[in-house]
């Protein structure tokens, strides 16, 4: 991958280091494999828009989606592309260690604050760390592994249920061919579990299927669907595959062959898995949607059996247990008065009561002088005050903790932030949205801000020369116009019970 292309160790020392968003370390890492091959590293400009217009790289070769890289703005300062010694960028991985180093050919801008870097990669140290390592193997090594003739590729992004095992079974005798089972473990494509997880679902079904070979991917959903399905197939043609088992009629090229399965159904007769329509309606029970799936996991219901093999139902239930035993975001947004933190406070101590888990409250003087202090009302200071407090409170709920936090958060993007973060590590979010109007919030104005933006005396408030974004995603809205704090409280308690994140609260002394 490297093309002869060497660099002093004291250019490395002296070069700028950036670290790329999870779906960007995922492409590096396929790049510096050689799965996205012929492609070297990061699209210029000039290859960005022939791929967009005509679906091929300037030299014409065919190539589906835009693999890219964006920068802070400010980072172009760093660099001069006339000069071989400062065109140089390494790239980290989310723990700072580098992972790769950027020879950046060509800058754009893409938007305000953002611009886009195109140029080859080399790798940079030992090719990583992480659980499952020994499974992150490079396409090079597994075509070396694989047996002469057909090799068809199942993309496991899910865990494998006997529907989807008996789909397997039937291509691979249909075709004679060897199994290459690709279990995606980039951020955001596996199918809402952490990847380690979904490895370990995989492995507990490998006895109900044939010989397989399986290789970690670092493959990343992306928004375009087609465009993923077509880069899916891609990788798999990297790695050997001749014919892909897909659902997606969409997946062409790489000279693949894509199966599209039929659908099974259950038979109550003999307990064995066939075509659907040769089956009796009455005799007929469908495979269990995702959406079922994951209902049952979080009522504590056990999966039925004649649906999952018990091996992978255990390690779904370790990795998705019941809402009530799992971590869980409690985030209240809403203006300045509007009786977020009071309601916060009561929640924690109603919850601390309870003894079910540990409580932690994100607000107040201790957020303030721990995590925010020196950040101004700007919107990027603002943006920062939420992530900051999301993070937190994200790492609490991963240990299955509760951490209640009620920032302003006043722009919408800034708490889907944190809504994500809380998901990624494995946990409940569930919003809030404290919705007193102005002029209530006005009324009390306990710390006289209101007044004083009134007054021109403070500018950036929240509500009057500042917006605030309404929640359009809440899932529960309340306004305390009209509600003691006890009433608002038990309405909160009374949500977290009907979705099954508590248990019902005991008797009260």
């Amino acid at each position: 991958m490297s093309n002869g292309w060497v660099l002093p160790d004291e250019i490395l020392r002296d070069a700028p280091a950036y670290t790329p968003r999870p779906g960007e370390l995922a492409d590096l890492e396929l790049l510096l494999t050689g799965a996205y091959a012929p492609l070297t590293g990061f699209l210029t400009r000039a290859d960005l828009v022939s791929v967009s217009r005509r679906g091929r790289l300037v030299d014409g070769t065919p190539w589906p989606v835009a693999v890219t890289l964006q920068v802070p703005t400010a980072l172009l300062r760093e660099f001069d592309l006339a000069d071989p010694n400062r065109r140089t960028l390494v790239l980290t991985d989310g723990e700072g260690a580098p992972v790769a180093a950027l020879e950046v050919t060509d800058t754009w801008q893409v938007r305000d604050g953002v611009a886009g870097v195109g140029g080859r990669v080399r790798r940079l140290g030992d090719g990583g760390h992480g659980p499952f390592q020994r499974l992150r193997r490079t396409p090079e090594e597994i075509r070396a592994l694989l047996p002469p003739g057909r090799v068809l590729g199942v993309v496991a992004d899910r865990p494998l249920h006997r529907p989807q095992l008996a789909q397997i079974a039937h291509a691979v005798r249909t075709l004679s061919a060897h199994l290459l089972i690709m279990i995606p473990v980039g951020e955001d494509g596996t199918g809402g579990l952490p990847p380690e997880a979904l490895v370990r679902c995989v492995f507990a079904a490998r006895d109900r299927m044939p010989p397989a070979t399986v290789v970690a991917v670092p493959l990343a959903r992306r928004r375009d669907e087609i465009g993923d399905a077509l880069l899916r197939a891609r990788v798999s043609a990297a790695y050997g595959v001749t014919h892909l088992l897909s659902t997606s009629e969409m997946l062409s090229g790489g000279g693949l062959r894509v199966l599209v399965p039929r659908e099974l159904a259950y038979d109550n007769r003999d307990g064995q898995w066939r075509w659907r329509e040769d089956i009796p309606p009455r005799n007929r029970r469908l495979p269990l949607t995702y959406n079922e799936i994951e209902d049952l996991l979080d009522r504590g219901f056990p999966l039925p059996e004649w649906h999952t093999p018990p091996a992978v139902a255990k390690e779904l239930s370790r990795a998705r247990p019941p809402r009530r035993h799992r971590g869980l975001v409690v985030f209240l947004t809403g203006l300045s008065g509007s009786g977020k933190s009071t309601i916060a406070r009561g929640l924690a101590d109603a919850l601390r009561e309870q003894g079910e888990r540990t409580i932690t409250l994100l607000d107040g003087d201790v957020v303030r002088r721990e995590l925010t202090a020196g950040l101004g009302f700007s919107k990027a200071d603002r943006d920062t005050n939420v992530r900051r407090i999301g993070w937190v409170a994200a790492e609490i709920a991963r240990h299955r903790g509760i951490g209640i936090c009620c920032p302003i958060a006043p722009y919408a993007q800034a708490r889907a932030t944190a809504r994500e973060m809380a998901v990624a590590a494995g946990a409940g979010f569930v919003l809030v949205h404290v919705a007193t109007p102005l002029e209530v919030c006005e009324r009390r104005d306990r710390k006289g801000l209101y007044a004083r933006a009134r007054a021109g005396l403070l500018t950036g408030m929240t509500g009057i020369d500042d917006p605030y974004e309404e929640p359009t995603d809440a899932d529960l809205v309340i306004d305390t116009s009209d509600l003691d704090v006890d009433e608002a409280v038990q309405q909160v308690l009374h949500h977290l019970t009907e979705t099954g994140w508590i248990e019902p609260r005991l008797q009260s002394f």
